[in-house]
């Protein structure tokens, strides 16, 4: 994306596969093309998804369905989880899960033979993600997070990963080699088992329901929500709560783990966070989510990790609507956009320096102003994500819970990471870190 933003400028045009795209590298261009969206943008066409709805005659979800359904589907999903007060809800619930990633992560410590290290720290934190998106979505728990996960759970947690290989091989490879390599079947089965596993809690959850209503006890909970307002079929329910799955986990663990491996690195950032931390939250309490809005520097620190590291690289848009003007050029409507965004998020343009961690650049009366969609991980408008309020929660409770109890120091072998895009944007080697327990 860089090396293309320099040769080409903010617009250019490039294939992948057999799809023909428009690249945005400029957030004044970006904010351009998103202030031209119509009532039911569409991220874009999603075909590879919808397959396999459509092979298996499954319900579409909010990735999936477009048009006026997907904007109904939306104003359903949209409440209990939104605005700031409506993710406050789950605090109790992320805040149990965080004291189980807490324990995990003293029992993986105490393993290693210095007593400090805990290897491969992102696929602990992915598990902590998913027990606290499955928390939610599902309102019971799932053992991620148990010293041996329960089978179910684990062929679960293969599954999506397997899904995610799989669908890189059929974006890439053309079609009549599904017909002779495994990579298709393997990817539909994959998507199964996710929708089985989801299934299979909702039924739970639905005949529970049954007996708490003829108990005449009031229910709460976001499945519980949906369940019962009646504005969602089950069919709805089942395709929706799939796809929010699998949106909900890669950002907070991705995410946590990057700001934990530049923390360790700079330990002057990480003692004023832990000072900040300290002078808002007692040694004798853990922190909550009310503590959060007074902890500018702790916000700052996700803020920068997310510019850095944005969870997903590249995104999309395709106009169906209407024609797209971008300054001198006309785009015929059905032309696919695809938003650049870690080209932006590192353009020194706006931010100097940027493949440095400066978290300061986020704070009041430090740093230099940049535009407003120069870093947009969450999406824009009607589209943004819509478990951001819980994704943001999560890493900052667990992230203030880990740097009230531990020194963050990097791995004494001195083995650097960097990024590489997967879909997502993750780690190329494992991140291991020493956990020093504060006095």
């Amino acid at each position: 994306q860089l090396m293309s933003r320099r040769l080409y400028g903010p617009i250019w045009k490039s294939t992948f596969g057999h799809y023909e795209n428009i690249n945005i590298g400029s957030p004044e261009v970006l904010e351009q093309l998103l202030r031209q969206e119509g009532k039911y943008p569409m991220r874009s066409d999603m075909a590879l998804w919808k397959e396999h709805r459509d092979t298996r005659r499954l319900p579409y979800g909010p990735f999936t369905e477009e048009g006026e359904r997907w904007y109904r589907l939306r104003q359903v999903l949209n409440k209990r989880l939104l605005k700031p007060s409506e993710a406050a809800l789950y605090a109790d619930a992320i805040g149990e899960v965080v004291s189980d990633l807490m324990v995990r992560l003293r029992d993986e410590r105490s393993r290693s033979p210095s007593g400090v290290l805990v290897g491969d720290v992102a696929n602990l934190l992915y598990r902590f993600a998913l027990e606290g998106i499955s928390y939610i979505l599902f309102e019971t728990r799932i053992g991620c997070l148990q010293q041996q996960v329960p089978a179910e759970t684990q062929r679960f947690i293969d599954s999506i990963n397997l899904m995610f290989k799989n669908s890189i091989f059929a974006t890439v490879f053309p079609r009549w080699t599904r017909k002779v390599l495994p990579f298709w079947d393997r990817y539909l089965d994959s998507w199964d088992t996710i929708f089985a596993f989801g299934k299979n809690l909702i039924d739970r959850k639905m005949k529970e329901l049954e007996g708490q209503v003829e108990r005449g006890k009031v229910v709460s909970g976001y499945l519980s929500y949906l369940l019962a307002s009646g504005r969602l079929s089950l069919e709805e329910v089942y395709g929706s709560v799939a796809e929010l799955l699998l949106a909900g986990v890669d950002t907070t663990s991705n995410t946590l783990s990057w700001a934990l491996y530049h923390l360790s690195r700079d330990l002057g950032i990480q003692s004023a966070l832990y000072k900040e931390l300290a002078a808002v939250v007692p040694p004798d309490r853990v922190p909550g989510a009310e503590d959060i809005p007074k902890m500018p520097l702790l916000r700052a620190v996700i803020k920068e990790t997310l510019r850095i590291y944005p969870v997903v690289p590249t995104n999309a848009r395709v106009f169906w609507e209407k024609d797209i003007v971008i300054g001198d050029y006309l785009f015929p409507k059905n032309t696919l956009f695809v938003l650049a965004h870690y080209a932006m998020s590192h353009d020194e343009t706006h931010f100097p320096e940027p493949e440095r961690f400066l978290p300061q650049r986020w704070l009041r009366g430090h740093g230099s102003p940049h535009h407003p969609f120069s870093s947009i991980p969450f999406g824009y408008g009607v589209r943004a994500c819509v478990g951001r309020r819980i994704a943001e929660l999560e890493m900052h409770l667990a992230l203030a819970r880990i740097i009230q109890a531990f020194e963050v120091r990097p791995d004494p072998r001195g083995v650097e990471v960097t990024s590489v895009s997967r879909i997502v944007l993750v780690a190329d080697k494992p991140i291991n870190l020493e956990f020093v327990a504060r006095p």
